[in-house]
């Protein structure tokens, strides 16, 4: 039989242990950013291009009225879209790796890019990404000197989409916004093949797809060109606070219409976007 002392030594020790152990799996969990606090919310993240975040010159992104869809008791709706940025810069200047330091196990992320994509690749700008969805990549050299790698549009949403569910979040692939160009009543249906790319992407990695420029396009040819004139403002491509409305809703009900939607049970049930 141990003595008392013996006792309360054998005792303390289990607990420092027990302490120590604790202690040690709950850094290892903070530094990994996947673990998410007790009551703590999940949440949505938008990235993408001006098109989903713009406050310049009257015009609106569609990423600033999705919140007003969601159960904000139940999700948080962060936009993280930034104007200008293409699915290689947006990559490039380290606005993803901010969102990785904050996503956790249970969040969701829509991506969404393109319309800057189809850009030059070493000049002005400079945000272009190579064609396609292959594995081919290029080195081109800015006009500083700088030697850069670029990768393929495909390559670029295939990385959000392995980082994204590294994390334990969930990916969602979203097509372009519609421009309003129209040709014999029709309009555009997207710029270049981004949208057919990005469906191809989400195929080949068993993602969820919202094929967002058909349903704007549908619903842009039974308003008409001159109505659907109202919801840009000042140039073909960035809405007005109404289209970004507008957009919004479209997200949302491409949204409602996935299988196995998981996002989806954050929505408000009284959202006229889920009718």
């Amino acid at each position: 039989m141990y003595s008392f002392s013996t006792w309360k030594k054998i005792t303390l020790t289990v607990c420092l242990a027990v302490s120590f152990a604790f202690g040690a799996s709950s850094q290892i969990a903070t530094q990994s950013g996947s673990v998410r606090d007790s009551g703590e919310l999940p949440t949505l993240y938008i990235i993408g291009d001006s098109t989903a975040n713009n406050n310049a010159n009257g015009a609106r992104g569609w990423g600033d009225f999705l919140s007003s869809h969601f159960d904000s008791h139940r999700i948080k709706v962060l936009n993280r879209a930034r104007a200008g940025r293409s699915s290689r810069t947006f990559f490039s200047e380290g606005l993803w790796d901010k969102v990785l330091q904050e996503l956790k196990a249970g969040d969701f992320v829509l991506i969404q890019f393109g319309h800057n994509d189809g850009g030059p690749l070493d000049t002005g700008q400079a945000r272009g990404s190579l064609p396609g969805i292959g594995t081919e990549s290029k080195e081109i050299t800015l006009a500083d000197g700088r030697k850069k790698i670029v990768h393929t549009f495909g390559w670029y949403l295939r990385r959000y989409l392995a980082d994204t569910r590294a994390k334990g979040a969930v990916p969602i692939i979203l097509s372009l916004t519609v421009r309003n160009i129209w040709k014999e009543g029709k309009v555009e249906r997207g710029s270049g093949r981004f949208g057919t790319w990005a469906r191809e992407v989400a195929r080949a990695e068993d993602v969820r797809f919202v094929d967002l420029t058909n349903l704007i396009a549908d619903d842009y040819e039974k308003q008409g060109q001159e109505k659907v004139a109202l919801l840009f403002a000042g140039d073909h491509t960035h809405t007005s606070p109404a289209g970004a409305e507008l957009n919004a809703s479209m997200v949302v009900r491409g949204l409602s219409t996935l299988r196995e939607c998981t996002l989806c049970q954050f929505l408000k049930q009284s959202s006229p976007a889920r009718q």
